[in-house]
């Protein structure tokens, strides 16, 4: 039996959900990069992390190709599926049908200027047995991050000097009230593998549904959600502005 890692997991996996279908930016995967496709970045930074086998899970067979290219592994899902959590859901099932990996990370595939320092902070609360899922979040800096409806505030009483504490809530709007810090939420997830089986099976939540909030869903069933502070949030791409910084920051 493998022995458990320093972050409390035996044996993780990173999976990259991708899909070309983006409203704002159009097969936002295949996006050039100084001559490498965003979603190739994505898998690079992932590798470098160094905690388990990184797989790509692809709607389209264009992704599969250009991941390949690069010497990575990707597989084929479902073009159909509603969310990341979904398409992993159905990647894990082809790649290790016999469960031999415990904990999944799920690394958005726009996340080309992520640090793999970052991956790694994902998986410190999953040395708690009793948390089901791992995330992250930072301090809000700015007036703009406080009350943009895109920047997700995750609602977490994290002590002095503490960088891990329990998810209470998650929302668009400016909570908690009161003095103190506000967390801007970053959406990169680590699921103990029969979590993430219960969560792709359970139907929409109300509060979900009403902050438009995947992650409301494992709350409003009771599921735990620990929140690991980091320093920064990553970048992610959704607009043809957000590709030029990318590029910018990944400037040779």
């Amino acid at each position: 039996m493998a022995q458990p890692t320093a972050s409390g997991a035996r044996r993780p996996i990173v999976m990259i959900p991708a899909r070309l279908a983006s409203t704002r930016l159009p097969n936002k995967p295949l996006a050039d990069i100084h001559g490498a496709p965003m979603i190739v970045h994505v898998w690079r930074r992932a590798m470098e992390a160094d905690v388990g086998p990184v797989v790509v899970a692809a709607a389209e067979a264009e992704i599969i190709d250009v991941v390949a290219a690069a010497g990575g592994r990707a597989v084929l899902t479902d073009p159909a599926h509603a969310s990341g959590s979904d398409r992993i859901h159905e990647a894990l099932q082809q790649v290790d049908p016999d469960g031999v990996h415990d904990v999944v990370v799920n690394v958005q595939g726009d996340l080309p200027t992520l640090a793999p320092a970052v991956v790694r902070a994902a998986l410190e609360p999953m040395a708690d047995a009793a948390v089901d899922i791992a995330t992250l979040a930072a301090e809000i800096r700015t007036d703009y991050e406080r009350t943009a409806p895109q920047v997700v505030k995750a609602v977490a009483g994290f002590a002095p000097g503490q960088t891990i504490a329990r998810a209470l809530y998650f929302s668009r709007t400016q909570v908690p009230t009161g003095e103190g810090a506000l967390y801007h939420h970053i959406g990169l997830y680590a699921y103990r593998r029969a979590a993430l089986q219960r969560f792709v099976a359970l139907p929409p939540g109300v509060l979900e549904q009403r902050e438009k909030l995947e992650q409301l869903r494992a709350l409003e069933a009771g599921m735990r959600i620990d929140v690991r502070l980091v320093d920064t949030v990553p970048l992610g791409v959704d607009t043809p502005d957000d590709l030029e910084e990318a590029r910018r920051r990944l400037a040779p």
